[in-house]
């Protein structure tokens, strides 16, 4: 690709990229609007309210850190449609999380629960996805993870593999718990400013 062109590319890409993780928020807002709105409807989780919480906190996480994308010179069809593909599986995690329908369920938690694999599946995907996107982003951006990073994605796909396996509720509220600790400490330690 011509050079002279990157700098109007990457708002281009960003506006698709966008569109699909605005799509994601728009669920979990509207999810959570129809809780206030009809709140006897379905039984709440905690567990439920708290993956919301984080996928919320994901996405406009994942908004702020693609700004690093900014740098990249070369843009290829490759790089472009891993990019949306990362933001579609975003999205599927945020749609998981609030059904069209739960007559079938006894709650928001039991819902989650029985499609746990599908979630947590998605979500160890988005691990392994994170790993190829901080290598397009470059050497000086994945350096400035260090060996935390090294540690966290096989633990975090671990730890997806263990939700799979277990509808133990305790053990859920307990990952979704650690998660979002983490997830706060790693945006505030690693991505408070954009550089």
């Amino acid at each position: 690709m011509d050079p002279q062109f990157t700098p109007e590319l990457f708002p281009h890409i960003r506006i698709v990229m966008g569109m699909v993780i605005g799509l994601g928020i728009t669920r979990l807002l509207m999810g959570l609007a129809g809780l206030v709105q009809h709140p006897s409807r379905a039984r709440l989780s905690s567990i439920h309210l708290l993956w919301v919480g984080s996928m919320l906190l994901e996405l406009i996480h994942f908004w702020w850190w693609q700004f690093a994308l900014f740098h990249l010179d070369n843009w290829t069809f490759g790089v472009f449609f891993f990019l949306i593909a990362y933001t579609v599986v975003l999205f599927l995690l945020a749609a998981l999380l609030f059904p069209d329908n739960l007559t079938e369920y006894a709650g928001y938690e039991d819902f989650f629960l029985r499609r746990r694999h599908w979630f947590f599946g998605l979500f160890a995907t988005s691990f392994v996805l994170d790993l190829v996107d901080s290598l397009i982003k470059g050497q000086v951006h994945w350096d400035k993870f260090g060996i935390e990073y090294y540690i966290q994605v096989p633990i975090g796909v671990a730890l997806c593999g263990l939700a799979i396996w277990t509808a133990n509720r305790r053990v859920h509220l307990t990952l979704v718990s650690l998660h979002l600790l983490y997830q706060l400490s790693w945006i505030f330690r690693l991505f408070n400013t954009v550089s």
